[in-house]
Order: C-alpha cells, then structure tokens, then sequence
C-alpha cells in the first residue's frame, strides 16, 4: 500500500545552514540548448573495453564486442543480464523531441533499436525515456504537448523495443523550459497562477502516457521531473492516485539535487530519484578519488552511510575544461577534455557501488542521433558522450562492474 513517503526523512538529516545560504540553489538540468535551463548556474581504451574504437579517429562502433558479453551483432537486442527486481539499474536517459516533418514510424522504430544495440554493447540493462511538454510562463497553469512530443503511441512502440530486448523501462515527461528563459525561468520555480488548475491540466496531459506505459509493460512512470517549487504540494495526491489506478509499475518522483540535501522531498510516492550535478571545486588534473570525495561531501549533507532506496536518475558532465566546477552547464563549450568526462563517470560509478544506491541513468542521448558516430564538437553539446572513447569505456566498466545492486538478497 503505497504511503506518503517523507522520502529522505527515512535517512539522519543533517542541518544545512550553510548550503541553505549558498547562492547555488537554483535549480539546473542540461535539456538542449534550446530547451534547457538558463546557465551557467553554479548547482549543480582499445576495442576489447570500448564500444568505439579509441585509435581510428572515425567513432563508429565495432560490429562485435570481445568481452565476456553477448556480442551485439549476434545479439543485437538482448540484455546480457536481464534487471530484475534488487539488481542495480544501469541505465541512460534517452531524450526524445519529434523533428518536422515527422519522422515515420519505421524510422523511429530502427532508431530505437539502434539505441538498443548501442546500449547492449556498452553493458546497460535500463533505458529511461524522456520526452517534452509545454508551459505558456512561469504563472501559467495550461499544461500542453507540442509539436516535438512524442505522441503515446509512437512511445509506446519505443518502449515495446527496449522491453522485448530485456531493458528496464521508464517513461519520463519532463517539462520544456524554452518559453520560460525569457523570465530568467526554470521549472523548479514555476508558480502557477492557479495550482488546482495546473494539476488537473497535468494530469489530463500524462493520463495518455500513462495508459502507453501500461500497454508496453514499462517498469517506471516518472511522475515529476524537478518540480521544486510544486514538492509537498496536496495536488499532488489526486494526481498520483489516479495515475496509479491507470498504471500498474512503479510511480516515482525525480529531485533535483539542490532540493534533495537541503529539505525533505515530500511526495506521495514510494521512489525517488535524484538528478545529480553536484559541483565540485577542484581542477580539471584533479584524480578520481577527489571526484568521490567531492560527491560524497555533498551526499553527507543529506545522511551518511549507504542510500539503498535512492536512485541517481540522471547525471553528467562535459568533456570539457572547469567542468567540475558546474557539471550540468550545457552551454558553454570550453577546450574538449574528454579525460574529465571519463574521470567523473568513474567516480560517479564508485559513490553509487560503495553507498549501495539503486544505480545510474547518464545523461543522455539524443534519440534522433546516431550513438556510433563521434560527435562534431563544434555543434554538440559538451555532455554527448556517445562516440567518446573514454567516456564509453568507463561507462562500461561501471555497468559491467561486480556490483549487482542494494537488494540481490532478497530479489525474486
């Protein structure tokens, strides 16, 4: 029976006076450049171990893997380790705006099977699709899809693929910030003119995703995605009530990182995931073991000790010098540094095993893209990891790793 959770209030919290004060707490989360949130904000190998060669300079994908693995051209859509329940969730936020004209359906439908391929070979068992919906302004409470949503059909049918090739599934709306920039906005502190209106919007909008989730037997419905300013709000209630009566998996809630060490996440959900950029002031030669000691500071501030019932539902960085610094900037595009992108997700992948958290979602990969082609840095963003050797080989070296997650004693 499912309670309303003081999610974090199941951890000792510490009394953050100082976090409280710092000039940080906006929120940030690295959607495209013409989606994301306004920045900067301060807030937050060779063939055998990488999917893409790491010599040839071309970025393609290997037609086969070497290691212990499946190789993705005999199997090309079938998840070496199936997750079941207990086991760590090694996954990627998968990002989908439709493009115009639309794309066709056999079109969306070999793209998605690309992704699968991809994420087989780089040893994932989860794939956390997130697509957008619209807002007016920051007061507004008319909640809309657009032009790029994805329709639930057409998500369904994604989902269907990644479930058939053994992927732990989640659906994630997130909302579009575009018209939101101009006010300096983010939707961590939208304040809707009328709050009942806005959830019977919303829940009118995700009703449809919901029923596409059910049909394609998806593990997850993200019910919220970095809602700071909505957390704790009754409205709530309604709409989570109703979206379980329409969906039979896991509904859960994704914080953003500033929220989860500086208050109690109140929602009525029993899973929370936390979107985690947590800035960390040392140099781009900093070792891996300051990137732990830096993660772990910040998740000290909330409880110490294992976090078996959190989940980092997406983090990254980019490939790119003083990336440490602000990890979700997607904007800026400073020198190509891929070793500080290769170091974070290693440490990041250490915190996660050593505080025996439920797993990762990295962030992300642009649907539409090619994941086996190098990314043209003059146009990308500086989080892209696909087609960057290194990133690639750590990435894979986490998801391949001994850990087998929080609850394999008493998985089914």
């Amino acid at each position: 029976m499912r309670s309303r959770l003081p999610l974090l209030a199941i951890f000792p919290v510490t009394v953050l006076t100082l976090v409280l004060g710092a000039p940080f707490v906006v929120g940030n989360h690295p959607v495209r450049w013409d989606s994301g949130s306004v920045l900067p904000r301060v807030v937050i190998g060779d063939s055998k171990d990488s999917p893409t060669p790491s010599t040839d300079g071309t970025g393609k994908a290997p037609a086969s893997s070497s290691s212990g693995s499946p190789s993705t051209s005999t199997k090309a859509l079938e998840v070496a380790k199936p997750w079941k329940q207990g086991m760590a969730q090694w996954g990627v936020q998968l990002y989908w705006e439709e493009e115009s004209p639309l794309r066709s359906d056999a079109f969306i439908e070999k793209q998605a099977r690309k992704h699968a391929k991809y994420l087989v070979g780089l040893g994932a068992n989860s794939v956390s699709l997130s697509f957008p919906y619209y807002i007016k302004n920051s007061t507004a409470d008319v909640l809309s899809t657009g032009a790029k949503t994805p329709s639930p059909e057409r998500l369904q049918k994604v989902l269907k693929i990644f479930k058939d090739a053994g992927f732990r599934t989640t659906l994630r709306p997130i909302m579009d910030e575009k018209t939101l920039k101009q006010s300096n906005g983010w939707r961590g502190n939208i304040d809707p003119a009328s709050r009942s209106a806005w959830f019977a919007s919303y829940e009118k909008l995700i009703t449809p995703y919901l029923e596409a989730a059910e049909k394609a037997k998806a593990n997850t419905f993200v019910i919220g995605t970095e809602l700071n300013s909505l957390e704790g709000d009754v409205g709530w209630d309604k709409v989570v009530a109703s979206a379980e009566k329409t969906f039979s998996g896991e509904i859960s809630y994704d914080a953003n990182w500033d929220n989860y060490v500086t208050r109690r996440i109140n929602m009525p959900v029993n899973h929370l995931g936390v979107d985690a950029y947590f800035p960390i002031k040392v140099p781009d030669t900093a070792p891996v073991e300051d990137l732990v000691t830096g993660w772990n500071k910040w998740l000290d501030k909330k409880a110490t000790g294992p976090l078996p019932n959190i989940l980092v539902s997406e983090t990254g960085i980019g490939a790119m010098n003083g990336a440490y610094h602000a990890p979700g900037d997607f904007y800026v595009k400073r020198a190509v540094n891929p070793q500080v992108q290769a170091n974070w997700y290693r440490a990041v992948c250490e915190v996660v095993q050593d505080r025996k958290m439920q797993g990762i979602y990295w962030w992300s990969l642009w649907f539409d893209d090619d994941p086996n082609t190098k990314p043209d840095d003059k146009v990308a963003s500086r989080l892209d990891f696909a087609g960057r050797p290194l990133s690639e080989k750590a990435i894979k070296s986490c998801f391949t790793s001994d850990y087998a997650g929080p609850g394999t004693t008493t998985a089914s």
